[in-house]
C-alpha cells in the first residue's frame, strides 16, 4: 500500500517518470528473481550446516521438559 501511495505521489509530481517506473518494474523484478532464488537456496544450505554442526551439542545437552 505504501508503494502505491509513493507511486501516486510520484505520478502527481512527475508523471513521465512514474509511467517509466511502471513500465520498467516487471523487467527489474525478472532480473532480480534469480538472486532471490539463490538467496533462498543459500539460506537453506546455511540452515542445514548450522543444524548439522549444533546437532552434537543438542544431543549431549540435558533435555528440558
Amino acid at each position: 500500500m505504501l508503494t502505491f501511495l509513493l507511486w501516486c505521489l510520484l505520478f502527481v509530481l512527475c508523471w513521465p517518470l512514474a509511467l517509466l517506473a511502471l513500465i520498467l518494474y516487471p523487467f527489474v523484478w525478472l532480473i532480480l528473481l534469480p538472486f532471490r532464488i539463490l538467496g533462498i537456496a543459500v539460506e537453506g544450505i546455511l540452515g542445514f550446516l548450522w543444524a548439522l554442526f549444533t546437532l552434537p551439542m543438542r544431543l549431549l545437552s540435558p533435555r528440558r521438559v
